[in-house]
């Protein structure tokens, strides 16, 4: 019964998803170094609009707006930011200068809107996070701006004058940004409230909150892709009309129905007989608490400060200590690994393949570019380590040791970005991608474990860890 529903899930996501895509002509270029999705229906001719991702995002996880942008009869460009997504060119600058970083991105956008937009034409911008500050700077140095959509904003450029036709989009658990979204309607007239349309002189502006919506599930709110659609709409002069379809929950439920589908399979695995864990409460304390205190002062000794992507030296020296602590009290314990299942490295590796190239299609960036290759091979050292250590302490364990091990290695990320916040604050931004990978590649691994013992396991989770952290963070050369 759960692979026919989990079969059905997919089924039914599937065609959700694609017919979001139905007529709707998806064509990939690359305007100098950057990648570029076109995204219209045959022969549109309809204004032009240019989506931009926040950042560590991509043009993937701006779907959602640019499918039904294009349904309606726009023709809709949207782009990677330097270092993000399949751009090769690392990001560069000084991030806390307007005259560093931000001035690159600018620039980019610019050339962008240059390329794809007729001249003398308005241009619709819509952007979200990172890219809110930048689309309100583009919009001031084009001849032509068109309406302006930003979610989750917080450009301090925005002014009760500029830009003049404004729809900021903020999601109703985001408290900070929330705040900052009627701020800005206030910044026309102060008794304005959310959902008011403010319509005087040459400005024109409005700011929506999206109910039990936060700071990713906003890039899916059909809420908010209808309020965009109507906004370029009114903007624009235009009637286009297009089904909203429930992208972001056919994404869920896709990457649910594949992730349960893959663990009944694998009850069908051959069981090797592995031996059991035999650690007193003492030790398994040990194991637990020595690597969370000892990993974030060692890491910062032994951080080789290398690797173009933000934090990822740290991050790799981190996963490699922690796991070779692990390890290391394992062996000293005489803990036996067991044998190295092929079949099971393999079926967890092509699972988890499968999981990534759904993941790659419909919601962010999965495909690593040539560039960050090294990068992915360098994190595996130390991932492999941390995983093979995990899957061991794991496996077969009570799921209230499964979840204090793992709250351990976050508990130790937080300690190493309290010593040194301004090198390792984006650690807290990666934490998030470990639970889901927890989440989700470590239910698969636990399936597969179960199985065929914990090393094929630890093997292919350190692999698929240092490609998910490898594909997902910036690259960054100062």
């Amino acid at each position: 019964m759960r692979l026919i529903v989990s079969t059905l899930l997919i089924v039914i996501s599937v065609f959700v998803l694609e017919s979001a895509r139905s007529g709707v002509e998806v064509t990939h270029v690359r305007l100098g170094e950057t990648p570029v999705t076109a995204y219209a229906r045959a022969g549109a001719d309809g204004p032009v609009i240019v989506i931009a991702h926040g950042f560590a995002g991509s043009s993937q996880m701006m779907q959602g707006y640019a499918l039904p942008l294009a349904q309606a009869g726009y023709r809709v460009f949207a782009f990677d930011f330097l270092g993000h997504g399949r751009h090769r060119v690392p990001m560069s600058g000084d991030v806390n200068a307007i005259e560093g970083t931000t001035r690159l991105l600018v620039a980019q956008t610019l050339a962008v809107i240059e390329a794809v937009a007729e001249e003398g034409t308005p241009v619709g911008l819509l952007g979200h996070s990172m890219a809110t500050d930048i689309l309100v700077r583009v919009a001031d140095e084009i001849d032509t701006p068109g309406p302006l959509v930003l979610l989750s904003a917080f450009s301090q450029e925005i002014t009760g004058a500029h830009p003049d036709n404004l729809l900021l989009l903020v999601g109703a658990w985001e408290p900070g940004l929330r705040a900052f979204a009627l701020q800005a309607l206030g910044m026309v007239d102060p008794e304005a409230v959310a959902g008011q349309t403010l319509a005087g002189g040459d400005v024109t502006r409005r700011a929506v909150v999206l109910p039990m919506i936060e700071h990713v599930s906003i890039l899916q709110s059909r809420a908010g892709q209808r309020e965009a659609l109507a906004w370029f709409n009114a903007g624009f002069e235009e009637q286009g009309t297009a089904r909203i379809w429930p992208m972001g929950p056919a994404i869920v439920g896709l990457l649910i129905g594949l992730v349960v589908l893959f663990v009944g399979l694998s009850r069908r695995l051959p069981r090797l007989r592995m031996p059991e864990l035999d650690l007193s409460v003492r030790q398994r304390a040990l194991v637990v608490l020595l690597p969370m205190v000892a990993t974030p002062p060692l890491g910062m000794i032994l951080n080789p400060g290398l690797m173009p992507v933000l934090v990822a030296d740290y991050l790799a020296v981190h996963l490699l200590v922690y796991g070779l602590i692990q390890l290391g009290l394992l062996v000293f314990w005489r803990a036996r690994f067991g044998a190295v299942s092929a079949l099971g490295f393999v079926w967890l590796i092509a699972g988890c393949a499968v999981f990534a190239v759904a993941l790659d299609r419909y919601a962010a960036n999965f495909w690593p570019t040539g560039e960050r290759l090294w990068i992915i091979a360098a994190i595996a050292l130390g991932a492999i380590a941390y995983f093979v250590a995990d899957a061991r302490l794991c496996h077969r364990a009570s799921r209230g040791f499964r979840w204090l091990s793992r709250l351990a290695f976050l508990a130790s990320l937080i300690i190493a970005v309290m010593i040194d916040f301004a090198g390792l604050f984006f650690l807290l931004m990666i934490a998030p991608v470990i639970v889901l990978f927890y989440l989700v590649f470590g239910t698969m691994g636990r399936a597969v474990s179960h199985r065929t013992g914990p090393l094929a396991t630890g093997l292919a989770l350190g692999l698929m860890l240092a490609w998910s952290l490898g594909v997902s963070f910036p690259l960054f050369q100062g």
